[in-house]
Order: C-alpha cells, then sequence, then structure tokens
C-alpha cells in the first residue's frame, strides 16, 4: 500500500529521518507529505514509533477531479469494500487548493455518496447503519487532481495519552519531538529546557533518549477494520519493548518560574513513565548553570502571551542570550514567533520556519562546540 504521513511545515526533514532509521530508506515528500509504503504491519510500527508525523493514512487513489462527475466516478473506482464495511462509521475530511472544486463539504458529500455506492454494489447491502468502526476518509483536491485516503491512525499522533493537564500556550508533542530530534542532543548528554511549561520538550526529550516508542500505548482506529490482520499493533508493541534502551541516562533539567507548571509538568513525567529521568525545578532560567560540558539546551520561550510585550519581553530573551553564553560548549535551540527574538538573543546563523499547531513561529539553531572524538 502507498503511506502518508502528514507533517507539520517545517518538521518534514525529521520525519525522513525517523523513517530512514526505521528502515523504510530516502522516503519522498510532496505537500507537506512524506510517502512510504508498506502492509498493516508498517502501519502498526509507523503509528507506535513515528516521533513527528501527524497521521498515517494509506492513499487508495489518485486521479483527475475538475467536476463532481469525475469526483464521483473517480472515487467510485476505488476498492472500498476490501476496507470498509456496512457499520463502518464513515467520515469525510477533505480540503481543497487551486482546484476547479473549491467547495470542500460538497465535493466530501459526492465522494461518500460513490462511496456507499461502491459498498452497496459489492457487499450487496442496501442499508448502512454506520454504528460500528470510525473510518475518516480524505478527500484532497490540489491542482485538480484528488487524492482519496483512510486515516489509520484515528486521534493525530501528537497525542500520546500523557498530557492531560492544561497550562498556557501548550506545544504540541510532535514539534516537540522535531525540534528534540533535530538538535544536537543524544543520550547521555547534558540537556535542559529553562521554560518547561507543561512539560512537552522534555518528556520527549527523555522517550527520544530511552528509545522509548512515543505511542505504543495508545490506540488505533485500523485495529477495528475487517481487513487489518490480528497481531499488527502487538507486534509493534513488542518490537517498541524490545528496542527501548534499559540502562541509566543523566537526569535531564526541566525549569520554569511557575510553580503550577512544574506541578503539572511532573505529574505529565509520571505519565509518560520518565518522572525518574527529569529533574524538575521551579527556578528562573536566569540561575542556570552547569558545569557539564557539549550539553544542549532546547526551550519554547514565551512569545508575549505569558509575559507582556514590549521591553520586558525583549528583556527576558536577553536573560536567556546571557545564561546561555555563561555555557560556552552548549547548543541553544528555541521556538519563537516574537518578532524580536533574534535580535534580543544574537544573530542566528541557522534558522528554518516551523509552524506551533497554526501560529507561525522560527525555529533558532545556535549550534556549540562538538565534542571531540567519536559522539
Amino acid at each position: 500500500m502507498k503511506l502518508l504521513i502528514p507533517v507539520t511545515a517545517g518538521c518534514e526533514a525529521s520525519v525522513k529521518r525517523q523513517l530512514k532509521a526505521l528502515g523504510y530508506g530516502d522516503c519522498p515528500a510532496a505537500d507537506g507529505r512524506i510517502q512510504a509504503e508498506g502492509d498493516f504491519s508498517d502501519v502498526a510500527r509507523l503509528n507506535v514509533f513515528l516521533r513527528s508525523g501527524e497521521r498515517v493514512l494509506i492513499e487508495l487513489g489518485r486521479f483527475p477531479a475538475r467536476t463532481f462527475d469525475e469526483l464521483f466516478e473517480g472515487v467510485f473506482s476505488l476498492p472500498w469494500e476490501e476496507f470498509l464495511s456496512p457499520r463502518s462509521h464513515i467520515l469525510m475530511d477533505g480540503k481543497s487548493y487551486k482546484s476547479a472544486l473549491a467547495a470542500v463539504k460538497a465535493a466530501g458529500g459526492v465522494a461518500k455518496k460513490a462511496v456507499l455506492k461502491r459498498l452497496g454494489e459489492k457487499l450487496g447491502v442496501q442499508t448502512f447503519s454506520e454504528e460500528g468502526e470510525r473510518a475518516v476518509v480524505g478527500v484532497s483536491l490540489l491542482n485538480d487532481t484528488a487524492s482519496l485516503t483512510l486515516d489509520t491512525s484515528g486521534d493525530g499522533l501528537h497525542k500520546r495519552g500523557y498530557r492531560v493537564r492544561t497550562y498556557d500556550a501548550p506545544l504540541r508533542e510532535t514539534v516537540a519531538a522535531a525540534m528534540v530530534e533535530s538538535s544536537y542532543f543524544r543520550r547521555g548528554k547534558p540537556f535542559a529546557d529553562l521554560f518547561c511549561g507543561s512539560g512537552t520538550i522534555p518528556i520527549e526529550a527523555a522517550l527520544y533518549a530511552l528509545n522509548i516508542a512515543p505511542c505504543a500505548g495508545r490506540d488505533f482506529d485500523f485495529t477495528r477494520w475487517k481487513c487489518a490482520p490480528e497481531g499488527a499493533l502487538k507486534e509493534a508493541r513488542e518490537e517498541a519493548e524490545d528496542v527501548r534502551f534499559r540502562g541509566e541516562i543523566p537526569p535531564l533539567f526541566a525549569g520554569d518560574v511557575s510553580v503550577r507548571a512544574i506541578e503539572i509538568a511532573s505529574f505529565h513525567a509520571a505519565r509518560a513513565g520518565v518522572a525518574g529521568s527529569i529533574r524538575f525545578s521551579c527556578a528562573d532560567m536566569r540561575a542556570f548553570t552547569s558545569e557539564e560540558r557539549y550539553g544542549v539546551i532546547v526551550s519554547n520561550p514565551p512569545y508575549g502571551e505569558r509575559v507582556g510585550r514590549g521591553e520586558d519581553l525583549f528583556a527576558l530573551y536577553r536573560g536567556f542570550a546571557q545564561t546561555f553564553r555563561r555555557l560556552p560548549d552548549w547548543s541553544c535551540y528555541f521556538l519563537s514567533s516574537y518578532p524580536e527574538a533574534e535580535r534580543a538573543f544574537g544573530r542566528c546563523e541557522k534558522k528554518r520556519p516551523l509552524y506551533n499547531a497554526r501560529l507561525a513561529c522560527t525555529f533558532y539553531s545556535y549550534p556549540g562546540k562538538p565534542p571531540k572524538g567519536p559522539q
């Protein structure tokens, strides 16, 4: 099957590296999706192991669709009976860009009629209860070409299951994982998040260092489909258990000035099973220091929502930069939408756009000296 992995803009390179590490080679990217091939065993593995992919989709077909008739015929020609049943709870998800069929809701309605007609004819049924397993059918229209997909994940892969308490300005888990994976941080290196909030970055860093598959503990929609082989998810979970690192790692530091944030972050770390790998501290980031060398800071400092704009926010970034410069061999990476971030922190030679939810941000990289010898 052709598998598509939607990714947040700016995370494409990170997801491609993750896929290569999982044995899928150099997977191409197009239109915000990474392409791979595989069967349901691969569907299970990707859902369990991917740290920064948003979902795993099966592409059933791609065809020109300039009119509703073309869309209907194209959808009707696809083998829906191999995946769905008369009880399937079919939900439509769509988008359109630079296409004649710009009315997404209408296109979804036409597509669903075609799916039901195909199921009726191939399965010999006339009624559909839609009281059974969920199946999200995607209709993506780009340049008058339709891509029809089935969402195997269900809930987005950022929903690991550990973050259940709310805190201001949360960072999506998949984006935090991409930030960590894109940094110099590797198992055994000193690590610090000086604005940890609800704990997403240090938790994702701990999962990464311990090689814990981020979604091994949750379920996915495809497991309830009639076509999914029994045991695919069980095998992926067993693999995840086999490859996790069981040794000790130096504790990762996570600090925040808010007592409530530290309480929430500690609670989330315990739910994720990494509480013993993170040292939480209620502290101002200006007070952070370390005698360790070649450490890595990965943070998501305030953009202006929690701290007043203007001089207060500029001073915060200046203070952040001063803390970093007291650690001459460390590297620093942070995400921010604050327009004056670079002017306050210092010139950045490596940066790239990265979205946090729908907020356009920049991922700033300040790499330090690499350690001597093998890393």
